[in-house]
């Protein structure tokens, strides 16, 4: 399959793979309310998210400069170590995402013809399918237009300062901060203008929260993890506790806690095929992790504070086969093979710690097993610390350790069930069967704040259509066993969105299959699409419409399936 998404668009319709059908069934599918505004709760969500993330990194400083003053100079390298390097990783990794978002590329003078098409024609069609040797032909004939770097002295200067605000921001490791005062700036913008700046404020701040959630991610699994583990071991070993380590402890396990419902709250968010999280069932998830978190650490703390040697082992031996589980699930979250590789590697992190979906179906069996997994894990490590723990260690200590590792892994568990019983978005859930996601449209995608897409396409034929509550009994007999259900609560029914099909403006065509939930749509990761798409929203009158490409036969879907 020839596949592009150079993020160069070109007008008019070229070679535009036809419409897909629609599916049998005429009920839509559930969507959000057209109309996403950023509201006080989101404002108030992005100064906590800042003050956790100053809460974990200064206390770790602090705490760091505290055992250097006491002359523990092998705990105090441990902890600098922990926070330096994976501050640095992100910072490289922001800094790289910030010079391809504001350098000049080659497709500018494509990017520009595109901006003249979008605002000419209110029908218009642009495809990413072979843009590279179109845009140069549709270029030529709209007209050079300045391109990023062609506005004179002033504009280079004012380049030329941004780049060094943004060398020094990176430099301080400070570029987390940067990125959450920027998606603050444009959801305000977003709040105070109308429409269309109102619609490309709130796109620009939903990449941009897109980008550190991702980030921060990261950085929380490289960072405040192990930075967890080493603190609760060295507070075991050590028999008390100083002020500075349980405060060090305490906001590292929320920084982890908070960023994994976080990036669930802004992954849902990002897409229009999902139901965003409300900020009680983030909270509650919050707490699911919090708890879940805690005693895996703890267990692992416990086992390491006597067995550092095969600690080492069991964490290496975890990851690999936490990573061979995730790779053989063929996850479909990057644009390339070595990228897919990368990222499954970090998520095997995270698997070390909790759980994190990355692959749409049979997400409960999956989610059962890994919960064994864990569990088995924990009773063994607490088992065999307390089986050869040190003389020093009491009876009474180290029943209470158990009994703070098997509550706290309960209190977890709990909250897991509150979550997806009565918070989940998409509705109270039931039944243990597989869970089979409902039928999204993989060809067409509206803008996060625009009205829904006219086309609704069937997805590959990986899993079965989602069985809401209300549709049970209109398929009747013709459906054998129990399915995953998902149900209003009683007494309420639920809301039916408006689904007029908005036909006007210009399409955004991309010839690549949308990815699946729990992936990231391809104009969030591919910063090439992001680009068109930003200059695209900026200049047309109309909010574009992006559609993606379907796969309508199985000839298709085989080929996608096997493309590498």
């Amino acid at each position: 399959m020839a596949a592009k998404s150079d993020g160069a668009p070109v007008s008019l319709r070229n070679e535009i793979p036809p419409e897909c059908p629609s599916r049998s069934d005429p009920r839509p599918p559930q969507h959000r309310p057209s109309e996403q505004r950023y509201s006080l709760p989101d404002c108030c969500w992005t100064l906590c998210a800042l003050l956790v993330f100053f809460s974990d990194g200064a206390s770790d400083l602090w705490l760091a400069a505290d055992y250097y003053l006491r002359t523990r100079y092998w705990s105090f390298s441990l902890t600098l170590v922990f926070v330096i390097v994976p501050s640095v990783v992100v910072q490289v990794l922001s800094f790289r995402w910030f010079a391809y978002d504001f350098a000049e590329t080659v497709e500018s003078g494509t990017a520009a013809a595109a901006v003249v098409a979008a605002s000419g024609a209110e029908e218009s069609d642009f495809s990413t399918k072979d843009s590279g040797e179109r845009g140069a032909g549709r270029s030529a004939a709209a007209g050079v237009l300045p391109g990023p770097g062609t506005g004179g002295g002033a504009r280079g200067c004012c380049r030329f300062f941004m780049w060094l605000f943004q060398a020094i921001i990176h430099i301080f490791q400070l570029a987390q901060v940067w990125r959450y005062v920027h998606a603050l700036y444009l959801g305000v913008q977003s709040r105070w203008h109308r429409d269309p700046e109102r619609r490309h404020y709130y796109w620009r701040m939903m990449f941009e929260s897109a980008d550190i959630s991702m980030l921060r991610l990261l950085e929380s699994f490289l960072k405040s993890a192990p930075q967890l583990v080493l603190q609760l071991s060295i507070m075991i070993q050590a028999g008390d506790v100083m002020p500075l380590q349980g405060l060090s402890a305490s906001a590292s396990l929320i920084s982890l806690a908070w960023m994994v419902a976080s990036y669930q709250k802004v992954l849902r968010d990002s897409r229009d095929d999902k139901l965003p999280m409300t900020y009680k069932a983030v909270i509650v998830q919050i707490l699911w992790h919090l708890f879940t978190i805690g005693a895996r650490t703890l267990a692992f703390a416990l086992f390491a504070s006597v067995f550092q040697l095969y600690f080492g082992i069991f964490i290496v031996a975890h990851w690999c086969i936490m990573t061979f589980w995730i790779i053989q699930g063929e996850t479909d979250f990057c644009m390339s093979k070595w990228e897919e590789i990368i990222y499954n590697m970090m998520v095997g992190i995270v698997y070390v710690f909790c759980w994190f979906s990355v692959r749409e179906g049979r997400t409960r069996c999956r989610m059962l097993i890994y919960s064994l997994t864990v569990l088995v894990e924990n009773v063994a490590l607490t088992t065999a610390w307390y089986l050869y723990r040190g003389p020093r260690t009491s009876d009474f200590y180290a029943v209470i350790m158990v009994c703070v590792v098997a509550s706290s892994y309960a209190l977890g568990t709990f909250f897991m069930f509150v979550y997806y019983c009565l918070l989940h978005p998409d509705g109270p859930v039931s039944g243990w069967g597989y869970i089979v996601e409902k039928e999204v449209p993989v060809e067409s995608l509206a803008s996060p704040a625009t009205s829904l897409p006219p086309d609704l396409v069937s997805s590959p034929p990986r899993t079965l259509q989602r069985t809401k509550g209300s549709e049970r009994g209109e398929q009747g007999s013709g459906v054998d066993g129990d399915v995953f259900q998902v149900r209003p609560p009683r007494g309420t029914q639920a809301p039916v969105p408006n689904l007029t099909p908005r036909t006007e403006g210009p399409v955004i065509r991309i010839d690549l299959p949308r990815k699946k939930y729990p992936a990231w749509d391809a104009h969030f990761i591919d910063r090439r699409l992001r680009k068109t798409i930003l200059v695209l929203e900026s200049a047309a009158p109309v909010t574009p419409r992006i559609q993606y490409r379907c796969l309508g036969t199985p000839k298709e879907v085989m080929e996608y399936e096997t493309t590498v």
